[in-house]
């Protein structure tokens, strides 16, 4: 696997996923930087590649474009440990991946983005009890499964735990106490300690 072109900001968690795969699987790619905060995903360049407008967005070397984080994960990572053969346990990864973009970034990502982007008197702020809220739900449901499991579906890692650990391990920058979630923060170290693992805002 070779050429790939990535377009993406990297403070987001959601293309720092699709960077964290790459980096684990020792792929190279070509890093494109774009400023969501300056509009420069809504420029006519950009939504020719994707008319949503939105990054991640990776390049294949046909020229041909893959959006949704999600996507461009499952795509990656066919035909690799990080998606497993056996039919339920890929449902299973897909039953996380799912619920890490309905029950867990609307509100962990979002939360962040708040703390790290939005001016202290944003109208905004006053959706953040509600997001920590349902963001601790979320956390909740993850850390019953990791009390007592390495990973999230198997013995090892899938891109089920990429996709959750990119907003996960930066909930703090969100406003969310991960002290009482021992299970979530020992899973961090283990993703921490595979090779080629890279932080969130490295390219």
């Amino acid at each position: 696997m070779a050429g790939y072109t990535l377009y993406d900001f990297l403070p987001s968690g959601n293309g720092y996923k699709v960077r964290l795969l790459l980096k684990l699987l020792g792929v190279e790619y070509r890093l494109v930087e774009m400023d969501i905060l300056k509009g420069e995903t809504r420029k006519p360049e950009f939504l020719a590649k994707n008319p949503n407008g939105r990054i991640p967005l990776l390049e294949l070397e046909t020229g041909e474009c893959l959006a949704e984080s999600g996507a461009i994960l499952n795509y990656l990572a066919e035909g690799t440990s990080f998606l497993p053969q056996d039919r339920l346990a890929r449902a299973q990864v897909l039953q996380w991946m799912f619920f890490e973009q309905y029950s867990h970034e609307p509100f962990v990502a979002v939360a962040r983005f708040i703390h790290e982007f939005e001016p202290k008197d944003s109208p905004r702020w006053l959706e953040v009890p509600t997001l920590h809220e349902k963001g601790k739900a979320a956390l909740g449901v993850m850390e019953d499964r990791l009390s007592t499991a390495s990973f999230l579906v198997t013995d090892g890692p899938t891109i089920a735990d990429i996709a959750l650990y990119a907003y996960s391990h930066v909930a703090d920058e969100g406003g969310f106490d991960l002290s009482s979630f021992p299970g979530i923060r020992r899973w961090f170290q283990r993703i921490e300690s595979l090779p080629g693992y890279a932080p969130l805002t490295h390219p």
